[in-house]
């Protein structure tokens, strides 16, 4: 659910987002340009549509354990982490991105999904000292690139990882940190350096049945030597006895096609032709400002790595993400 539109869409050259990202900018007249911007480490990134969850109270963390696939327990102030929240069958149903500053832990979560997710913490609560709050309406989530030397506000909470700094900056000083941090870059800028970095997205890769080994999330969200979650068996069984039955995969498009495949277009062996059997479809592609049209995709685990693909009649080389 779109709660408002963030007040950077009235910034010189804003054209707004689409679909999940409805609510913030797609670019601000220039993609590329954005896209080199961020690359170099400069400018910032309007996520003011993601949801923000805070976690309080002194189990905080021993609670959040119990529940996410991350081990947390111990997790020292400042340092960011992800984990998901998996249902009964190991699917993927929630992916948050953590911070604890020493009294409260933060989380962004997609758009609209912090709701249905606020409810599964509450009724998970029991004897526990934690309160959940969706701070959404007072925080937006802002993005600094990897390499950026801007300043950070006091007192706002940060999320460091190697692809930037993500700040949870309060909602009414969003305007002023733009007018001094810019330029600011769009949403398609920042999706096309997620693909090109082959990082998965909650409801953009995923599916119903989506599980954590297929998406290369093992390791990074999913800690494989920490106790009982919701889900950890499968978890566990797939790593130690089997293999995914899908797997991400980078594509690189024919930069000749005018339009790029959307999510969900079927990927198929281009020798089988526009008629052939559905192997696997797009999740997310985009244009990169080097690589030209780009795309992640989830595939059968057992299609060939060196085997060229085509979506919706275009030609798709793969690379390798998470290994058959």
């Amino acid at each position: 659910m779109l709660r408002s539109k963030s007040p950077l869409l009235s910034l010189p050259g804003a054209v707004p987002a689409e679909g999940p990202d409805e609510g913030v900018a797609a670019h601000y007249g220039d993609p590329f340009r954005e896209q080199r911007a961020l690359a170099d480490g400069s400018g910032f990134v309007d996520l003011s549509h993601r949801g923000v969850v805070t976690v309080t109270g002194s189990d905080r963390l021993s609670w959040l354990h119990l529940l996410l696939t991350q081990h947390v327990s111990e997790l020292p102030p400042g340092q960011a982490t992800e984990a998901l929240i998996l249902s009964p069958h190991g699917h993927i149903e929630h992916a948050l991105y953590l911070v604890d500053d020493g009294e409260t832990t933060w989380a962004h979560v997609e758009p609209g999904t912090q709701e249905a997710l606020l409810g599964y913490l509450e009724s998970m609560k029991f004897f526990y000292r934690v309160e959940v709050a969706d701070r959404t309406d007072d925080f937006a989530v802002v993005h600094l690139p990897a390499g950026s030397i801007a300043g950070v506000p006091e007192g706002v909470a940060v999320r460091e990882t190697a692809h930037g700094r993500d700040l949870f900056l309060p909602r009414e000083r969003l305007t002023e940190f733009a007018a001094g941090h810019g330029p600011a870059a769009g949403v398609l800028a920042h999706e096309a350096l997620r693909v090109e970095a082959h990082r998965p997205r909650l409801g953009l890769e995923t599916d119903h049945r989506t599980i954590p080994h297929e998406l290369g999330w093992i390791g990074t969200a999913v800690h494989l030597q920490k106790g009982c979650y919701r889900g950890q068996e499968t978890v566990a069984r797939v790593h130690n006895l089997g293999k995914p039955p899908r797997r991400l995969v980078f594509l690189h498009l024919d930069g000749s096609e005018v339009r790029l495949p959307g999510h969900g277009t079927p990927v198929r062996l281009a020798a089988d032709g526009p008629d052939g059997r559905q192997l696997g479809f797009i999740t997310t592609s985009a244009r990169h400002h080097e690589l030209g049209p780009i795309a992640l995709a989830l595939v059968k685990r057992n299609v060939p790595v060196d085997a060229p693909l085509i979506a919706d009649g275009t030609a798709a080389a793969q690379e390798v993400v998470v290994e058959p």
